[in-house]
């Protein structure tokens, strides 16, 4: 299991080469809320998303132990592909090949391309997988999973541990998304590290809820084929062994509809000064689900953990003036299912 002193070395190794993100809030969210809400704008950071910190990571360690490789093999729906593409030519200077299902976004395809990467472009997100990890057995390739990894999860595991460095109190509970796991993980890790007693919640797309089932069920379970949620860095298959190990341990998850990540992507890109994936707004609307089963006031800090926006939900930002939201939120709370799904241990 990763310990303390992993996650520290991975924060001395990466920190030459990343941002130390930002903690904002936003006084009208707070208002209308009643809560105090900070978010750590990872979305600030060098590639645009967390993603950086664990490849960043492997790769240093890799290139300490003498062990760089002639070629780095990955798959990914898009931001830890661009972590990939931009290490690999800004940092070690090694080739780098990306396998990727067809519906990734084009933006993301187009920057991962931009940055030297030979891109792969599959018909199923499974055999993206099968294909990265097939020429990763090739001599002098290296395979870097997104999230089956220690190093990548020690490397998610310094954000959260910068941002309760930099809080001035502790936070009642962290909200993070997750796809492959890693990043929960590391936000469980980072957290636990920091030896503040906050409760930390998984936040999941309600068509794409394999960490949520596998969580409730105590086995792991998954999908045949990637769920198309518009939070597209959240279509994974299905968690690890080792990244289930740590999501076991969470206080739960909480799920949002397509509506809902949809609603809290436009209105986190007007409140907030800092780009907003979906990917990333999911954590928000899940926050806001379980902020309104609370009796009393929250402090929580909410990861956004990526700000690399496809053109189709850009369009819609340019144009959420004509939606009209409403201050106090009760037109979306009429609209909305109002179903909250949280799973408890």
């Amino acid at each position: 299991m990763i310990n303390k002193e992993d996650i520290l070395k991975a924060h001395n190794r990466i920190s030459p080469f990343i941002t130390r993100t930002p903690l904002i809030t936003s006084e009208r969210l707070n208002q209308l809320l009643g809560h105090d809400i900070t978010f750590k704008a990872e979305s600030t950071q060098i590639t645009g998303a967390f993603k950086v910190r664990g490849v960043l990571n492997t790769i240093l360690s890799l290139k300490e132990q003498g062990k760089l490789p002639k070629k780095i093999i990955a798959y990914s729906s898009g931001n830890h592909a661009k972590a990939i593409a931009w290490v690999g030519s800004e940092i070690v200077h090694i080739p780098t090949e990306i396998y990727m299902h067809k519906s990734a976004s084009l933006s993301k395809q187009k920057a991962i391309k931009a940055l030297g990467a030979n891109l792969i472009i599959t018909e199923t997100r499974a055999a993206a997988e099968n294909g990265a990890k097939e020429a990763g057995k090739i001599p002098g390739n290296y395979f870097l999973h997104p999230s089956d990894n220690d190093m990548v999860i020690c490397g998610a595991a310094t954000m959260s541990l910068e941002a309760l460095e930099d809080m001035n109190s502790t936070p009642d509970a962290i909200f993070a998304s997750c796809g492959g796991g890693a990043l929960l993980s590391g936000t469980y890790l980072g957290a636990k590290i920091s030896e503040k007693p906050s409760k930390i919640f998984g936040a999941e797309p309600k068509i794409a809820n394999d960490a949520a089932t596998s969580y409730k069920q105590g086995r792991i379970v998954g999908f045949e084929e990637s769920p198309q949620t518009m939070a597209d860095g959240l279509r994974t298959l299905k968690v690890s062994e080792r990244t289930f190990a740590y999501l076991q341990k969470l206080d739960g998850f909480i799920e949002a509809s397509e509506e809902e990540i949809l609603y809290w992507s436009i209105w986190l890109h007007e409140l907030l000064p800092v780009p907003c994936e979906p990917t990333a707004a999911i954590t928000m609307a899940c926050a806001f689900n379980w902020l309104k089963l609370q009796k009393t006031k929250q402090k929580i800090l909410v990861i956004i953990s990526g700000g690399n926006v496809d053109s189709e939900v850009a369009s819609l930002f340019q144009t959420s003036h004509h939606l009209n939201f409403p201050p106090d939120l009760s037109s979306y709370l009429k609209h909305s299912e109002m179903k909250i799904n949280i799973v408890n241990s």
